[in-house]
């Protein structure tokens, strides 16, 4: 059992992945491979000049898998609770985490699936968002969501910045106390 599974490999998710594995959290990645940043072009980023959507999305994957996140290409059909948490359906197989990261981008259909609650989207070209609160938890306990479908700007600064954020609060749950991972120079 994982503790966390996290729907999708964008910018999000890759985020949220990043945080929860370096803090020893067993995290699996669910990649659709249908990320919009792979048409993306990028000059907005603080601290990168510039960078294709398909060599962001490579790196991100190489950072979260070096601190141990481990990635499946599948489409996750379901999510269903469990005794223990949950157990995310593919078209390719099933696995169960304590916590599920939705970071689906622009597709809510897993989302009205599942029936977490749902609004209007906020951005241009983005139909439906998921109702999450401050921390990113939606309305069913153990489901959170990050990026544009929680209703962030499709920025990609923007989401990746709130996958992290969303997975910093789901270690932070996982562990009782507030997450802060600070690294420096040596």
């Amino acid at each position: 059992m994982y503790d966390v599974i996290i729907v999708g490999a964008g910018p999000a998710g890759a985020a949220a992945a990043i945080f929860t594995a370096h803090a020893g959290k067993k995290t699996l990645v669910i990649d659709s491979d249908h990320s919009m940043t792979k048409r993306a072009w990028m000059e907005n980023h603080f601290a990168v000049l510039e960078i294709s959507g398909p060599d962001m999305l490579e790196t991100g994957r190489k950072q979260m898998e070096k601190f141990g996140a481990e990635r499946v290409t599948g489409k996750v059909e379901n999510i269903v609770r469990t005794e223990h948490g949950f157990r995310a359906e593919l078209d390719n197989g099933q696995y169960e985490a304590k916590h599920v990261i939705l970071a689906t981008g622009a597709m809510a259909d897993l989302a009205d699936k599942i029936g977490v609650e749902t609004r209007e989207g906020s951005e241009p070209r983005i139909k439906t968002n998921v109702v999450v609160d401050r921390d990113g938890k939606t309305s069913i306990p153990g489901i959170w969501a990050a990026g544009t479908i929680a209703g962030v700007s499709v920025h990609t600064i923007v989401t990746s910045g709130d996958g992290a954020r969303v997975g910093i609060n789901v270690v932070s749950e996982l562990n009782g106390e507030r997450y802060v991972w600070h690294d420096v120079m040596k």
